[in-house]
């Protein structure tokens, strides 16, 4: 998820960077698909906390426990959650420029604009940390650790109970997850399992139910019919698929055309790019009309060339069917 000397440095650059143009095409074609991306992403996460619960974590039984149990928690989430921004084209898209842009939109209308736009972007990305939670929840390790390590004597007094062994076992809790002595030491920590386990079963329904209401909501107010949606979402991939290939093959031909202009010395051979303007049609955000269906800002552009006869957007819209969120998703990355 995250020198040495020169020629392996590029060497050792380049295989990432190939490696992570890899991932990011993979990633994105299952964000594509909805329901199963959320579902290989999870698996993908499940994975990786088994392989940190195994082979890294190692509770240190003593004072730390409580803070090295919630860093393990917490921050493999957090980092997660900051990879998914990271590699959400939505995000770029509503960062790029935005510091310059001017709008006719009042601040407020624009603030609420941004603000949905983001809820949008973080509904995909909490899916992975939310995993990452419920399954380190359902093991129980990080949990039993920062548990034992919490220092507050109405939880200690709520795991050791009123019992003759209370002060010891309170005095002895930070070392039960390393075989600590205390007679009471297997049903603290079966407590704790259970508690942390039963968190983790509420956090997984919660995910899904809300998962679920979302989904029937989004699909009950789409102002299209279901073919006419899947017809929309396959467009839209193939647009971004050729728009990627495009790109790749004239920057290339343009490329070559200056090379071979400055090393002969001759004038550059004509060859028409895109203005400025108009790549920043393409990259507006999707605005959705029920009297005029465009398919992407791409396909309004095209129909609508002239920016004094365009209708293109100058920012993002209250008003989307949540449905269409997809057409904002690109294939590409940052």
């Amino acid at each position: 998820m995250f020198s040495v000397i020169s020629f392996s440095f590029l060497l050792t650059d380049g295989c990432a960077q190939r490696s992570m143009d890899k991932f990011q095409r993979a990633l994105n074609f299952v964000k594509e698909q909805t329901n199963i991306g959320c579902g290989l992403i999870a698996l993908l996460t499940a994975g990786g906390e088994k392989i940190f619960s195994t082979n890294l974590f190692k509770c240190p039984c003593s004072q730390l426990n409580f803070a090295y149990g919630m860093i393990f928690l917490m921050v493999p989430a957090l980092a997660l959650l900051v990879m998914g921004y990271l590699l959400n084209q939505k995000t770029w898209k509503l960062m790029t420029g935005l510091c310059l842009q001017k709008s006719k939109l009042c601040q407020c209308k624009k603030l609420l604009a941004r603000i949905i736009v983001f809820y949008q972007i973080t509904a995909t990305a909490v899916v992975a940390p939310f995993s990452w939670i419920a399954v380190a929840l359902l093991d129980g390790s990080y949990f039993e650790c920062a548990m034992t390590g919490l220092n507050v004597t109405l939880f200690q007094k709520h795991l050791c109970g009123d019992g003759v062994n209370t002060n010891k076992c309170r005095q002895e809790m930070h070392t039960f997850p390393c075989g600590g002595s205390s007679l009471s030491k297997d049903s603290v920590l079966a407590n704790i399992r259970a508690e942390s386990q039963i968190i983790g079963w509420v956090l997984i329904a919660s995910i899904v139910l809300c998962n679920l209401a979302l989904m029937c909501f989004a699909r009950c107010h789409s102002p299209v019919s279901f073919h006419h949606l899947k017809f929309w979402q396959m467009y839209r991939q193939q647009e971004s698929n050729l728009l990627e290939s495009y790109s790749v093959q004239h920057a290339k031909e343009l490329a070559d055309r200056n090379v071979k202009s400055f090393f002969q010395q001759q004038p550059p051979d004509n060859m028409v790019t895109p203005p400025s303007k108009a790549w920043q049609n393409i990259s507006s955000f999707y605005r959705f009309r029920p009297n005029e269906h465009f398919y992407s800002p791409m396909h309004e552009y095209v129909e609508h060339p002239d920016p004094r006869a365009s209708i293109r957007s100058h920012g993002p819209c209250l008003d989307n069917p949540l449905v269409l969120g997809f057409v904002d998703q690109g294939v590409t990355g940052m």
